[in-house]
């Protein structure tokens, strides 16, 4: 996983060999089961092992990747308490669920930017317009878009290596929404991967690559991949805090959620995951690199969990461009 996690998964291995002992007993311990997206994958499993050693042992928590839309999957057949999602569940998923008779807390947990990124060594692209990822990655393009000189014919007529997530992936969803104007809207033929980390690696390996996931994967990776300016007609723009806090770095910001499903909430494990996730989710998320929502969302989802308060406030499947004040207006009207 990303290096930060390798950290935390030495930390956590050496804390709970010391409370293995404490927590074997004839009682097996209560497990909180989460699966979904790979770009929330390092936000809930941070808190995840907090959680666990907060509760020494007590508690297990275990977190998949299966991407946003096989987490969802699994969520509607019942398989899982909590499903992380890179964007809002869609309408057919929601229909899925309510023929399972499943229904869901939704609850906004930080802002992403998703970020395009290049080889180090490639030297031209510094940056490119929203027009040029389209000509880049809309389905026309397979096989006739293949060189960086068909983006400009200044740049290198060598063939561009693509990468990117798969389609069960809520990044691939928001991604092609954002760019090429219609969800799941791509051309077949580049290296696709649910694991963002596999994206990270091809990228870095080949200097005439291109790629995209979430910032988290891109910040922890600066040395041996570059980020490109995104140029959504009012000059090119660098993923950052203050570019997602101040809507600037458009239309690749995006909110990140978890779905809680509501039955679950019956088990005091996980209201009990839940509740530390909202009060320790800030600075976690910010440990690691991801946005955080001001401590008004989180609390926010605390009075809706309390509540039951179930359903969604996004209407559409992937929203471009969405603010973290509309994030917050919305939760105030559920």
């Amino acid at each position: 996983m990303l290096n930060f996690l390798n950290f935390r998964a030495l930390a956590v291995t050496v804390v709970f060999g010391v409370l293995a002992g404490m927590a074997s007993t004839s009682i097996a311990s209560p497990i909180v089961r989460i699966d979904g997206s790979s770009t929330v994958y390092p936000i809930t499993e941070a808190v995840a092992e907090d959680f666990q050693i907060a509760k020494r042992g007590a508690i297990r928590v275990t977190v998949g990747i299966s991407g946003t839309g096989g987490g969802f999957k699994k969520f509607c057949r019942d398989e899982i308490d909590i499903v992380n999602a890179s964007r809002p569940i869609k309408p057919i998923e929601m229909e899925r669920c309510k023929k399972a008779g499943i229904q869901f807390i939704e609850m906004p947990i930080a802002f992403d930017a998703l970020t395009v990124t290049v080889n180090p060594r490639n030297t031209w692209s510094d940056t490119l317009t929203v027009a040029d990822l389209k000509k880049i990655w809309e389905p026309a393009a397979q096989g006739k878009i293949t060189k960086w000189n068909q983006i400009n014919p200044d740049w290198p007529d060598k063939d561009i290596k693509l990468y990117g997530p798969g389609a069960d992936s809520g990044t691939f969803d928001y991604f092609t929404e954002a760019v090429v104007g219609k969800t799941k809207s791509s051309r077949g033929d580049f290296t696709a991967a649910e694991d963002d980390n596999v994206l990270v690696q091809g990228v870095a390996s080949d200097m005439y690559a291109l790629g995209y996931f979430g910032f988290a994967y891109y910040i922890e990776n600066q040395k041996k991949i570059r980020a490109v300016a995104v140029d959504n007609g009012e000059g090119g723009i660098i993923p950052s805090a203050e570019a997602v806090k101040d809507a600037t770095y458009q239309p690749l910001s995006r909110p990140l959620f978890i779905y809680v499903k509501e039955k679950s909430t019956e088990k005091p494990e996980v209201k009990e995951f839940v509740n530390f996730f909202m009060n320790n989710g800030p600075a976690l998320v910010a440990e690691v690199k991801f946005f955080p929502l001001p401590s008004k969302a989180y609390s926010m989802n605390i009075e809706h969990l309390n509540q039951k308060k179930v359903g969604t406030v996004f209407l559409n499947e992937s929203e471009v461009g969405i603010t973290i004040e509309e994030v917050l207006s919305r939760e105030a009207h559920l």
